[in-house]
């Protein structure tokens, strides 16, 4: 190994895998030709290269293609062994174009032939750049990993705190809401009119709570379960969803219809809870007509897009965005009751899945509900869902 000079600040480390001192002070020169400042270790085999990488860590690695005890792609393998992330720059006086590319394809960073060395500098610094831009690449994945993570145990984390809020929150609130409900059937009429008012308001704020308590539940609850997801026939889940639904719609006299409906990939039990949804909400938020409630299914790519239209009272389309949010209401509760979950709990379900959500139509005329599910099963499986029972 010949002598090598003590990189000074600012230099670029760059460490030469020569056996000809000539061919080597023909590419330092080049370098600096091209603007480099640079600091030089010559090495000639793998044990002078693995010395130097301990001793002083190139910023980039130049190499002799064909030495005659070394070849300069074993230069490559000695830094993934040491796990380092160095470019290599192969430097041959004569390299085929199918080997070159071969190289390439095994990790040198780009190669330069002997009689072109004026292309050296601008070779290294995009090797340089590569480098640079590689480890902004990591770092970026890294940090977008953390978060992930981060994030995902945050929701955990919140999940179990509503889970146990909710849970612990209704024996003290069953024993509210009974005892209210005492006061009113024994004290009604033997008080006077403001004392029956109070006791009204308290039952039925009491009863509201636990109402609440149990959609927060439900909502919690999805994601929690391991159910493993099967190809459904959705044409039965409708009969089931239908049959479950048959007071509400002979009470509104509501016209179900659905064309053939295709096969998917999910959860029986989720997929029939939006489903139910979906229908009972067009049969609740309905106009004085007898509701209309049609249900279709084309294909999408690799999905099926679902789409389930009614004649009722419709949504504004700035509201299209927050029917879709936790306890998100749009009418006051004497006008129709619920607390504004069930639409959230379809949202997390089909997005669980990898699809989408959401509605298209006008206040007055209808509104059209479209979600996306996946026609086979996924690579990779995704959490699996609850069934849960609460409506918009």
């Amino acid at each position: 190994m010949s002598d090598n000079p003590v990189p000074q600040t600012g230099e670029l480390r760059v460490l030469h895998v020569e056996d000809n001192d000539a061919d080597a002070e023909l590419v330092a020169q080049a370098l600096r030709r091209g603007g480099l400042a640079i600091s030089v270790a010559v090495v000639q085999d793998e044990t002078e290269f693995r010395q130097q990488l301990k001793a002083c860590p190139p910023d980039v690695v130049i190499a002799d293609y064909n030495l005659p005890q070394w070849k300069g792609m074993e230069a490559l393998e000695v830094l993934r062994s040491e796990e380092l992330d160095t470019p290599l720059v192969l430097v041959s006086g004569a390299l085929g174009d199918v080997t070159a590319v071969e190289c390439i394809k095994q990790g040198a960073t780009d190669y330069v032939l002997k009689d072109g060395l004026a292309r050296l500098p601008e070779a290294i610094r995009r090797a340089l750049q590569e480098k640079r831009t590689l480890r902004l690449r990591r770092q970026a994945e890294e940090d977008l990993a953390r978060k992930v993570n981060e994030l995902a145990r945050s929701n955990a984390d919140l999940e179990q705190f509503a889970y146990v809020a909710s849970h612990d929150l209704q024996e003290p609130l069953r024993m509210v809401a009974s005892y209210t409900q005492l006061l009113a059937e024994r004290y009604q009429g033997k008080l006077d009119e403001t004392a029956d008012k109070y006791i009204a308001y308290a039952s039925e704020g009491a009863l509201r709570m636990q109402q609440l308590i149990q959609d927060l539940l439900a909502f919690s609850r999805v994601g929690r379960s391991d159910v493993p997801s099967q190809n459904l026939d959705c044409n039965a889940i409708m009969d089931e969803v239908l049959l479950s639904l048959s007071a509400a719609i002979q009470e509104s006299g509501a016209v179900v219809t659905f064309d053939k409906l295709p096969r998917v990939w999910a959860d029986r039990p989720l997929i029939a809870q939006v489903f139910q949804n979906l229908i009972g909400n067009a049969i609740k938020f309905r106009k004085t007509a007898v509701p209309e409630i049609k249900v279709s299914a084309e294909a999408a790519g690799a999905d099926w897009l679902f789409s389930f239209s009614d004649n009722g009272i419709g949504i504004a389309p700035e509201y299209a965005e927050n029917i879709f949010v936790v306890f998100q209401r749009l009418h006051a509760r004497t006008e129709y009751p619920g607390n504004g979950i069930g639409l959230a709990i379809c949202k997390k379900i089909i997005e669980r899945y990898g699809g989408r959500i959401w509605v298209e139509g006008q206040v007055g005329k209808g509104s059209t509900f479209k979600f996306t599910l996946p026609a086979a099963m996924p690579e990779k499986n995704a959490p699996r869902l609850e069934l849960v029972g609460a409506q918009r």
